[in-house]
């Protein structure tokens, strides 16, 4: 059992840092996945008889009202969210119109037992984003347990996230019940793979993912590369790729991740063909084209039949797979195909056994645009921070509460 499970939280205030930086159009959240998945760690804190205070950023307020001083700060505040949050939890949600203040204080100080207070955005003090240690204590002061339950953002050294821990003692910090399932699925994935272990990296830029394809050559024994970045691949080895994405400047970094995989023995699985079209629209005229031969005026902008065959056989012969972005340009309907084909192999593999983890945004976009969220073993909620966990980097929000 978790020690977020084994707390008793009965009579105390607990301080919970969730990432509900959650997508917002015209005063109206179109996507509550991430409020959604913060849920049973604040249910368990108030079934226990403890009450609960959130913190959270949302988007960038300082870099943005710099950008464009006529912009309105009330378009950043964390008060969009608190009816919504208030029917997810069916109780009234307190608002503090302040992150740290005297409001917050006050406020923090006359919770009581079952109540949530919601702080306002702490990104609307540059305090946060700077690590600040006096407003990590300012804000340490309102609880007395803190709860990392925030993934997404556990890859940034921000006061509420990595400085913050400090200011408790180690039996009052934990993590919450949705950061302990994304640290034990990306672990099980790093650190317990069964064989054959396939990680499927797709996305438009080689640079993006060159750390995670150099830290998975230590662990996988199959690395699927779709998407924009296969055509530079493609490039570096002396094919004709047409108006394909390509980072010229990447050409020799292709061509040394292929030879150091041949020499660590993993199979690097390419793309045999694209669906290509002649302008990036989905009312472009469509072919397929063997990826060596793309003629000039046109551009790949899907796997092709015979890379989703080999792909698939690939993936359903797998017992782990982490996948990080998409075959091509799935927003659009003509160049889906690819994904969703790549998607319902990794379904099929899961069903037979296979410990499937899908992180990234656009992956997890991808999973649930298609309808299959629920067909694989874990859909992470963080985009940056599995990246970074991926690349073998240590995690500033998860090495505060183990340190």
């Amino acid at each position: 059992m978790s020690k977020f499970q084994n707390y008793d939280f009965s009579g105390k205030k607990a301080l919970i840092r969730v990432d509900f930086n959650v997508p917002i159009k015209d005063g109206q959240i179109t996507d509550d996945t991430r409020m959604r998945a913060a849920l049973p760690t604040i249910k368990k804190v108030l079934t226990d008889g403890g009450s609960v205070i959130l913190m959270s950023h949302w988007g960038r307020p300082l870099k943005e009202i710099k950008k464009d001083p006529s912009k309105d700060f009330s378009n950043f505040t964390l008060k969009q969210i608190e009816s919504h949050l208030s029917e997810l939890l069916e109780t009234e949600v307190l608002f503090a119109t302040e992150p740290a203040g005297y409001e917050a204080q006050l406020k923090a100080a006359e919770l009581q037992t079952g109540q949530i207070l919601l702080l306002e955005n702490l990104r609307f003090t540059q305090h946060e984003e700077s690590g600040d240690k006096d407003f990590a204590e300012a804000l340490s002061k309102l609880g007395d347990v803190y709860v990392n339950d925030a993934f997404g953002t556990a890859h940034r050294a921000h006061a509420s996230t990595a400085v913050i821990a400090q200011f408790f003692k180690p039996e009052d910090r934990m993590f919450g019940l949705l950061m302990e399932a994304e640290i034990n699925a990306a672990n099980k994935v790093m650190n317990e793979a069964q064989s054959p272990f396939t990680a499927i990296i797709g996305g438009a830029k080689v640079s993006d993912k060159i750390m995670i394809i150099e830290n998975l050559l230590n662990k996988a024994t199959d690395i699927i590369i779709g998407g924009g970045m296969a055509y530079t691949f493609f490039k570096a080895q002396g094919g004709n790729i047409g108006g394909s994405l390509c980072e010229e400047d990447k050409l020799q970094l292709a061509l040394d991740l292929l030879k150091k995989a041949d020499e660590k023995g993993v199979n690097i699985h390419l793309p045999v063909d694209s669906i290509i079209a002649d302008k990036f629209s989905n009312d472009a005229e469509t072919s397929s084209a063997n990826n060596m031969e793309i003629p000039e005026g046109w551009m790949g902008l899907d796997i092709g039949a015979e890379a989703c065959e080999a792909f698939s056989k690939v993936v359903k012969e797998s017992k782990t797979i982490l996948w990080n972005g998409p075959m091509g340009v799935f927003e659009m309907e003509k160049f889906q195909n690819g994904t969703k084909t790549i998607a319902e192999a990794v379904v099929a593999a899961t069903k037979s056994g296979a410990f499937s983890l899908v992180g990234g945004g656009d992956s997890v976009a991808a999973v649930n645009k298609f309808g299959y969220a629920n067909d694989v073993s874990y859909v992470s909620t963080g985009g940056g921070a599995m990246l970074e966990f991926f690349e073998g980097k240590e995690l500033p929000g998860i090495a505060a509460i183990n340190n």
